[in-house]
This record gives structure tokens, C-alpha cells and sequence, in this order.
């Protein structure tokens, strides 16, 4: 007798997917943090930092005309003058499909186009974090780690649906921690619980699976070609969470490494958050919790913390006067936050004498230019680890597909695939 009758409603077809949509909070059982030894050659890490909202045109970009290394920096990127040799500037790159101004960090890794699939208003598809952590993410307690800022509903239009910066294989939003003391927590902290019951819990999910399984296997004998693939998709995320589980498992008795950075105050927000963050972002790379980090930035605490009262959305529509007056400040205060990172980065050392910044490639940027312009992407590149050229303003030719930039970081920490989004070629502009 099969447990679905012929004649489902919508509420009962969808039952088995209320129970699973349950199911992610699982990895918060644990949390997991690798204890990674000294080796021969160190891991790449692969850094993505999202600001969604663009920058302020006639200021932070340089002048076009000065490509290469001897380029005047402007003031959006002055802070950053120390790290000149650390870094370089991208123009020139966008995403084919862009059309969304109000989207900039929903499509900033994936490149997709969201009308991708018929009869459908919005799709997405795997972020490039996402193709590193499945290449880079298996020796690690976390194959990724997605933080994003507290409270992102408040940043209003620019970032754009989504949980953080990260969306999985099938095109679904990846959630994030998006706290200070969330991020440190999962990291760092030990689970109070003991241990048979940790493991008492993800037998319960494994088996909450097992159900869900069993009762979307009898399901799919009665709906249509539609609900079935739906269906498909579902088993999909069935089998992501199925791996999930399986790492918590096989981490769930391997003690958590030592904090390297004190523990998060809470309620903090705004440019102190987002220096929090990246103190977290080196601890976690630092201790080989994980190789891949995506980071949504929160926008508006970010100006509020510096006493401005524009909005986001109201700022990147500037005009000469307060609002663009507020996106240049903004500019500066992530340049200078940017630069904290990159000290960090350089000062933290690996166990062979080298730095965790010789090993790592950072990305800073935005779907966005400014306003609803989807052209020129600001793209700001940093990190000895995946043979970027530094010290330069690489200028592209106009509309050179930003998911080429992507595809040259991922060949670039040894991820072999051959193309990403829109890609169609790696970027040897770009390569030493």
C-alpha cells in the first residue's frame, strides 16, 4: 500500500520538504575546525569579500589610461597606499545576464542568468566558492564558510536575495553565520553537549533523512513531470545535507583548535564587525578550518557606525552633495578595513616560515559599479596564492566576462575545471 494516495494536496506533496527545510541546522551540532600540521607545500585558501552595493565611480577607480603598475591611486583606494605592491585593480569586467541593479551579490559568484529556466522569474547556479570548496574542501573541519553582516534585510536593494554570498550546485542560497560571536562559536568553542549525545543527534538526522527519503521516494510514483522535477531537486539537497552530516561524523571527535583571536563582545556592528570578521576570516585560515571564506558585508551599519544617516540604497544613487559625500566615506572606510586584512594576513605565519597572505588569493568587489550601472565591476585583487599579477591596474576590454577573473583565480589554487558562469577563457592578462 503506498503511503501517498493518488490524489495529493499541494500541503501534503510538500510535507516531506517542510521536514527536511529543518534539516541544515544540523551543522550547528558541532560546528567543525581542522587541525592541520606543517606540509611540504601549504594549501591554497581562496578569499571572496561582497560589498553589493558598488562604489563611488569618479573616486575609486583609477584612470583607465594608466595601465599597469605606475597608476595614480585615487582616493577611495588611498588608505590602501602600503599595500600597492599587495594588490591589484581589475577594470573592464562584468556579467553577461546582469540586468537586476538591485542583485549585487545574488549573481556576483555565479554569473547566471536568472531567467535561465522557462516559465520561472529567478534561478541561480553554483558560486565560484562553492566550485573551490568541492575542489579545495575536503581536508578541512569546513569545506566553506559563509559569514555575512548582522541583520542584511536592513541594507534594503543592492545585495539582493540570498543568505550570503554563496549559493550550492543546484542553485540554492547557502546560509551564513552573521555574527561576530556566531562565526567565533563554530569555530572555536566547544560543544557543551557530551559526546554521545553529538552523536545521539546526527543519528536523529540521519535518520529524519532516511524518512524524508522514504516518503519523497513514494511521493514521486504519483505526481507529474513537473512536481517530479522538483522531486529531483530535492533528493539533491537530501544528498548535500547527507554530506554535511557525514563531516560533522567524522570531525565529531577531533577537539576544536585553540582560538587564536579573543572572543567576540555581543552586538557589535558597523566597521567594528566587519574588523571582527576579518579577524575571524585569518583565524579560520590560519588554523585550517577551512580553505574558502565568502563574506556579504553589512552596508548599512557600516555607515551608521561612521554617523551617516543616508541609506544605502539612497547612497548609491548619489548626486554631488550628502549622498556622495557618504559613498566616498564608505569607500575609504572599506579601503582601510581592507588594509587592516591584508597586515593581518601578511603577519600570520605559516609553519615552513611563509605567510598565510603568500598562500591565499582575496577578491574585494561587487556586481554593481554604482547606481544601476552593471559595467565595470570594481574588482579589487590581493594574495600571493594563485599567481595573480600584483602591484598592477589591469585594464580589460569592455564587457570581458567577470566570471573569467573567477575561472583564473579557481586554475589559479590548482581547482581544474574549464570554465565557470559565462566564462570563456581564463584572463592571461592576469597571470605571472
Amino acid at each position: 500500500m503506498p503511503r501517498f494516495s493518488s490524489t495529493l494536496s499541494r500541503r501534503d506533496c510538500f510535507r516531506a520538504a517542510g521536514t527536511m527545510m529543518g534539516l541544515p541546522a544540523l551543522e550547528s551540532l558541532t560546528g567543525m575546525a581542522s587541525v592541520a600540521g606543517a606540509a611540504a607545500t601549504r594549501p591554497k585558501r581562496i578569499i571572496y569579500l561582497g560589498i553589493g552595493f558598488g562604489v563611488t565611480e569618479e573616486t575609486w577607480f583609477p584612470d583607465p589610461k594608466q595601465a599597469g603598475p605606475d597608476y595614480a591611486l585615487p582616493p577611495g583606494l588611498a588608505p590602501l597606499e602600503r599595500h600597492r605592491q599587495h594588490f591589484s585593480i581589475v577594470q573592464g569586467a562584468s556579467h553577461k545576464f546582469s540586468i537586476d541593479p538591485h542583485s549585487g551579490s545574488t549573481f556576483w559568484l555565479t554569473g547566471a542568468n536568472r531567467y535561465a529556466q522557462p516559465g520561472q522569474t529567478f534561478s541561480n547556479s553554483i558560486s565560484a566558492d562553492q566550485v573551490a570548496a568541492a575542489a579545495i574542501g575536503g581536508d578541512t573541519r569546513y569545506a566553506s564558510i559563509q559569514l555575512s553582516g548582522s541583520e542584511p534585510q536592513m541594507d534594503g536593494p543592492g545585495h539582493g536575495p540570498g543568505l550570503s554570498l554563496s549559493w550550492d550546485a543546484g542553485g540554492r542560497p547557502m546560509a551564513a553565520f552573521n555574527t561576530p560571536v556566531i562565526a567565533f562559536q563554530r569555530l572555536f568553542a566547544e560543544d557543551s553537549q557530551p559526546l554521545a549525545a553529538r552523536h545521539a543527534a546526527i543519528a536523529r538526522g540521519e535518520s529524519v533523512l532516511d524518512a524524508v527519503l522514504e516518503d519523497a521516494r513514494d511521493m514521486q510514483r504519483h505526481v507529474s513531470t513537473t512536481d517530479r522535477r522538483k522531486l529531483d531537486e530535492y533528493f539533491e539537497s537530501i544528498r548535500g545535507i547527507e554530506g554535511r552530516l557525514a563531516r560533522e561524523k567524522q570531525w565529531l571527535e577531533v577537539p576544536k583548535p585553540k582560538a587564536p583571536v579573543g572572543e567576540p563582545a555581543v552586538g557589535i556592528e558597523g566597521k567594528d564587525e566587519v574588523r571582527l570578521m576579518y579577524d575571524l576570516i585569518v583565524a579560520a585560515l590560519q588554523t585550517d578550518s577551512t580553505r574558502v571564506v565568502t563574506f556579504r558585508q553589512p552596508i548599512k551599519h557600516l555607515l551608521t557606525s561612521l554617523g551617516i544617516k543616508v541609506g544605502p540604497h539612497d547612497m548609491s544613487h548619489y548626486n554631488p552633495g550628502e549622498r556622495m559625500e557618504a559613498s566616498q566615506r564608505r569607500d575609504e572606510m572599506q579601503s582601510e578595513l581592507l588594509a587592516g586584512l591584508i597586515d593581518s594576513l601578511l603577519a600570520a605565519k605559516e609553519p615552513d616560515g611563509s605567510s598565510l597572505f603568500d598562500h591565499t588569493i582575496l577578491c574585494f568587489g561587487s556586481n554593481i559599479s554604482h547606481g544601476h550601472t552593471l559595467l565595470n565591476c570594481p574588482t579589487l585583487l590581493a594574495g600571493g596564492g594563485a599567481g595573480i599579477k600584483l602591484g598592477q591596474q589591469i585594464v580589460l576590454p569592455d564587457k570581458t566576462p567577470l566570471c573569467n577573473v573567477w575561472l583564473t583565480m579557481l586554475r589559479g589554487i590548482g581547482v581544474n575545471v574549464d570554465r565557470h558562469g559565462d566564462s570563456t577563457g581564463i584572463v592571461e592578462e592576469l597571470m605571472t
